[in-house]
């Protein structure tokens, strides 16, 4: 009866011991805040949730602007003709101008 034991008892701690590696693995810091090395988290639902909201409203912004003040990309005046310059505007001296 106590080899009977002491067999389960060397199971048990064996398997207590592989425990115990493979959560060393993970480094505790205690700096008040997670440290991720080479691992992101995946986000949570809320957080997919208000990404998508905020990317939403943003493209609602960009896309009725464009539709109701096209002006500010176009131009809100219409572009002046070339050929109309004058010379003096253009800053040519005269002909006669030596």
């Amino acid at each position: 009866m106590i080899i009977s034991r002491g067999v389960r008892l060397l199971k048990n701690l064996s398997t207590v011991s592989r425990q115990r590696v493979a959560t060393n693995k993970i480094q505790v810091r205690n700096s008040g805040h997670e440290v991720f090395y080479r691992y992101i988290p995946d986000p949570s639902r809320a957080e997919i949730i208000c990404a998508e909201l905020v990317g939403g409203i943003m493209w609602w912004w960009v896309l009725w602007h464009l539709w109701h003040d096209w002006g500010h990309i176009v131009g809100e005046f219409p572009y002046p003709e070339p050929s109309e310059w004058t010379d003096q505007e253009l800053g040519i001296p005269p002909d006669d101008y030596d």
